[in-house]
């Protein structure tokens, strides 16, 4: 109760501080993403987040499937370059997958395992499927539907994403591996 008390003893003198933290985020302007280009079925951008550089691209589905009232255009799956990763696949499927679930992804003869997080499935390798993606024609992503009810499916073109890859890669190029100690 003390603590309490105290606490509200010292409003009156932390509230012009707080108006001037609250003042400047108002007016701070929200990092709007850039696009980098429109490449066929692949859209490459960039925006800022806590002052990094996060570079993406980006594919809507061409089909999805197995999941009542999901269009299409609200599936996207992501290639992203942060500075601490490159090389992040993700899957953003429009409902909430069931706990624990996986997700297979196909490109041609390659199959990729999705881990699932919420309504989003990442994938475990992502420069293995960054290569397959840059060899391939389409994506196929399979996975349990919302409450494990039904089997949902979603396809991806990948024309494109070959020089999406590129622009974001151009924007965000990876760090420099450190020198070798010398002796």
């Amino acid at each position: 109760m003390r603590s309490l008390a105290r606490l509200l003893s010292l409003l009156p003198l932390l509230a012009p501080a707080l108006l001037v933290v609250s003042a400047a985020a108002q007016q701070a302007p929200a990092a709007q993403p850039r696009k980098l280009g429109q490449f066929q079925s692949w859209t490459a951008a960039v925006h800022t987040e806590a002052g990094h550089k996060i570079c993406y691209a980006f594919s809507r589905a061409s089909k999805a499937e197995g999941v009542v009232n999901r269009p299409a255009n609200q599936v996207l799956l992501t290639v992203t370059h942060r500075p601490q990763g490159r090389d992040a696949v993700a899957l953003r499927a429009g409902y909430a997958y069931p706990r624990n679930a996986e997700v297979k992804v196909q490109v041609g003869s390659n199959e990729f395992t999705f881990y699932t997080s919420g309504s989003d499935a990442h994938g475990r390798d992502g420069a293995a499927a960054v290569r397959a993606f840059r060899a391939g024609r389409e994506v196929m992503a399979r996975g349990p539907g919302p409450n494990n009810r039904g089997n949902a499916s979603d396809s991806f073109a990948l024309a494109g994403f070959a020089q999406a890859y590129e622009a974001i890669s151009r924007e965000c190029p990876a760090a420099a591996a450190p020198a070798p100690a010398r002796r």
